[in-house]
């Protein structure tokens, strides 16, 4: 005599038979929904070249990218960093990781050059 539970649910070896019987299709008999995420209507036509998802905390850090460059956007149109931090919500010390992060990428996108900690500086001090 075979015990079943109480549940109702079949028991572990049934279901594991019943997975084995269907066939493990090639991906271009698998019909999906492509839903796409929140940046864009579908995987396929998706912007970036790896999803997002796939990287370890990949939407953060684009997230973070974004917030950064829109911080060095305002603070080279003339915004302080108090301003700044109460606009992002976040700490003035926060506010400088961001502007030495997106200035320096920037700085060496321009010009090269390798001093871009002096020219950061400068430019903090200036806004003081």
């Amino acid at each position: 005599m075979e015990a079943v539970e109480i549940s109702g649910e079949q028991p572990e070896l049934e279901r594991e038979e019943a997975d084995r019987k269907e066939p493990d299709l090639p991906p271009e008999y698998c019909h999906y929904r492509d839903e796409g995420c929140e940046f864009a209507d579908s995987c396929l036509n998706c912007p970036f070249t790896q999803c997002l998802f796939d990287k370890p905390r990949g939407r953060q850090q684009w997230l973070k990218e974004l917030r950064n460059k829109e911080i060095e956007r305002l603070f080279t149109g003339g915004w302080g960093m108090k301003e700044l931090a109460w606009m992002f919500g976040l700490s003035q010390r926060t506010i400088q990781r961001a502007l030495k992060s997106t200035l320096a990428v920037s700085t060496r996108k321009r010009s090269g050059n390798t001093n871009e900690t002096e020219e950061i500086e400068k430019r903090r001090s200036q806004h003081r």
